[in-house]
């Protein structure tokens, strides 16, 4: 089967202004969106540029928008699209550096900002620092996440003020905000009930939608927000 990519395009480095290329390529219909674009650089268009790495939906690395939706280029499949008309286009809410990659780093200076990190100051145990199952399934959810920005940047409210943390901070930050072996709780919720905090999500879902790994990314955003009224910081 034949399947057309339409396909976002900008050089910085180019006066031609930003625009779309169509591809025409042989696809199977387990054919990757990704398998389609290494053909595309492989044999029609070297200039091509995006990012990939694993290719098994672990990096997060590909994430791109695949008709309107932001997706991973290497999970999704053709039969999957029920068309043969793609298009591609980078994540939005971040600068663009080539056509389908996009700057990572206010993305990542945001995760940065909530200390995405295990804090405890007492004294090392001989074995381990235990916790039980429970304890373990009240945040289990929240350490799938593969830092693709697929939730962040699928978030109108990242989208309008990129000062905004966004729902991928968020999640990082529940990841620790609800480990019992964790001391730096308070630190967290006090840096997410900021200005551009947690508070400026409107629960659109998208995020949950975008998420490759099946993230409830809008109920963890709903738990860190009950934590900070219950604990009554202003």
């Amino acid at each position: 089967m034949q399947v057309t990519l339409k396909i976002f395009r900008y050089n910085p480095e180019d006066n031609r202004k930003k625009h779309f290329d169509t591809f025409t390529v042989e696809a199977e219909p387990t054919d990757r969106i990704l398998d389609l674009l290494e053909r595309i650089k492989g044999t029609e268009d070297g200039t091509l540029g995006f990012r990939r790495a694993c290719a098994h939906g672990v990096c997060g690395s590909d994430a791109i928008r695949i008709n309107g939706v932001n997706r991973l280029a290497c999970k999704v499949l053709v039969q999957d699209l029920k068309s043969r008309k793609v298009t591609i286009e980078p994540i939005l809410g971040l600068p663009i550096e080539k056509d389908l990659i996009v700057d990572m780093e206010p993305f990542f200076d945001h995760y940065r900002s909530v200390m995405p990190y295990f804090v405890n100051d007492d004294p090392p145990p001989s074995k381990e620092r235990l916790q039980s199952p429970e304890e373990r399934e009240r945040f289990d959810d929240t350490t799938k996440c593969i830092l693709c920005a697929a939730c962040s940047t699928s978030c109108p409210s990242f989208w309008v003020n990129d000062k905004y943390v966004g729902p991928a901070a968020i999640v990082n930050a529940h990841r620790f905000i609800f480990d019992s072996r964790d001391q730096a709780a308070a630190e967290r919720l006090e840096i997410l009930n900021e200005q551009f905090g947690v508070f400026r999500c409107h629960t659109i879902f998208n995020c949950t939608d975008a998420c490759p790994r099946d993230i409830q990314v809008t109920q963890a955003i709903g738990e860190v927000k009950k934590a900070i009224i219950d604990r009554n910081l202003e």
